[in-house]
């Protein structure tokens, strides 16, 4: 594998470069006086704010944008061995790395790398981690997987110990880290167009858990299925968290306050404490926990780690308040699982509302295919369900489905569903049939967003 030598900045080329991940660490690069280009489909917020630190920019991927002077490409799993930048620098024989092995490459020059998994809760555990460590003055270096206001974006270039990065299991990214603290959230069968099934999964994050060295700590949550086959033998400390009173980090008592958001007393290791968060939904409390374990452990003062939980706000697409049109509130998630749609629904009862509208992107075919019962079943706990079409992301074979067959499953449910294909005839239905006191939610992980954008906006 291609080493990179930080202590001499070359010229690196980023396929893909306007993803939240590629572009944050060309801006790394960039900080760190590395020559950086790249290129994306098309022009966004992050192609022009890496154009405006320095970066050339290729809209559009072609052979030509590879060139000789170029010491290494950066590819995100995304890219296909024919697309044209990719035969272009094989041709060239050119040295690759993918945005995994780049990431893991910059963990190694921080003394205290922070890795979060699991298959949810890493854009919003990783935001808490770094909103404490920068409340305690650490000066961390941040890699979030979404846009943290905090920060202005999805990266901060600190010159303290700490590295805090999500590590995603799709293609087995992470298993390229070196953390020195790795926290797994959850394990649910996703990604079913890589991995094989459930117990392939948990054999990668098992793998994962193993990259943790003898002097450092993995947090788990106890409430995943024998646990202990992941983290027996393990050189370092295990911590876990979870529902039960076995587990190092458990809530003894948790009340909604509504629109408010959530308040638990919960259990440590140091005894007692108060947890109060202006985010919604039951599940926040233990990415909270598992963010204060993680805390707990670099020896945070506890005071200023819940004072930096309480004034969390989210990540942007995590149940963010887009505006209001007619008297409706629109809110948009990024929910694209059916246990993120379950978490996310629930939380949405708290709030007050007359009728709760979902309007769904299905998240690529494998993925709607494999868990299609789940996520009629998930999708069910709306008072109306609006479906646009499958965004297919890396994917091209349709597998044969469409969201016409997830209707159809949701309806024989008992509840209002509807499909129209494209984001036009959404927009009309939504502004014609939702009324005043109405919650409309934009749900998942593609363009979606537009959708209620747009409404508000109009």
């Amino acid at each position: 594998m291609y080493q990179i030598d930080f202590n001499i900045p070359s010229h690196i080329y980023f396929c893909g470069i306007g993803g939240i991940s590629m572009s944050g660490l060309a801006e790394i690069l960039l900080e760190r006086g590395f020559r950086v280009s790249g290129s994306d489909m098309k022009a966004s917020q992050l192609t022009e704010r890496l154009s405006q630190a320095g970066a050339r920019i290729y809209i559009g991927q072609k052979a030509e944008n590879i060139t000789p002077d170029i010491d290494c490409v950066v590819f995100t799993s995304a890219i296909h061995k024919d697309n044209p930048e990719y035969m272009e620098a094989a041709r060239l024989k050119l040295a690759t790395l993918s945005r995994a092995e780049l990431l893991g490459q910059l963990m190694k020059n921080y003394s205290c790398p922070i890795a979060v998994s699991g298959t949810h809760g890493k854009t919003t555990t990783t935001s808490m981690i770094s909103e404490i460590m920068m409340a305690a003055g650490t000066d961390p270096t941040l890699s979030i997987g979404g846009m943290l206001d905090s920060i202005g974006g999805n990266i901060r270039i600190g010159n303290g110990p700490y590295f805090v990065a999500e590590a995603c299991e799709y293609t087995n990214s992470f298993l390229s880290m070196y953390p020195k603290v790795a926290l797994i959230l959850n394990i649910e069968e996703d990604h079913l167009d890589f991995f094989k099934d459930l117990e392939d999964i948990r054999r990668s994050f098992r793998l994962f858990a193993r990259k943790v060295p003898a002097d450092g700590l993995l947090i788990i949550n106890g409430d995943i299925e024998n646990y202990g086959q992941l983290t027996r033998g393990l050189p370092c400390r295990v911590c876990t968290f979870g529902t039960a009173a076995s587990n190092d980090y458990y809530p003894l008592a948790i009340s909604s306050l509504g629109e408010r958001g959530m308040t638990a007393r919960i259990m440590t290791p140091q005894g007692e404490a108060d947890l109060a968060l202006h985010i919604l939904g039951k599940h926040n409390i233990y990415n909270a926990m598992a963010a204060l374990a993680a805390a707990d452990a670099l020896k945070t003062d506890r005071e200023v780690s819940l004072k930096a939980l309480q004034n969390f706000e989210g990540s942007r697409r995590r149940f963010e308040y887009k505006g209001k049109f007619n008297g409706v509130t629109v809110i948009d998630d990024y929910a694209h699982h059916p246990t993120e749609i379950t978490s996310t629904l629930t939380a949405a009862a708290d709030c007050p509302h007359n009728r709760l509208w979902c309007v769904f992107q299905p998240h690529t075919y494998s993925r709607t295919k494999a868990l299609m019962e789940d996520f009629a079943r998930a999708l069910a706990k709306a008072d109306v369900v609006v479906l646009s079409d499958i965004y297919p992301a890396r994917e091209t074979d349709n597998l044969g489905i469409s969201s016409a067959d997830l209707q159809r499953k949701i309806s024989a449910l008992g509840t209002e569903c509807y499909y129209l294909p494209d984001f036009e005839s959404i927009e009309k239905f939504l502004a014609k049939k939702c009324i005043h006191q109405d919650m409309l939610i934009t749900m998942g992980a593609g363009d979606i967003v537009k959708v209620g954008e747009a409404l508000v906006q109009a």
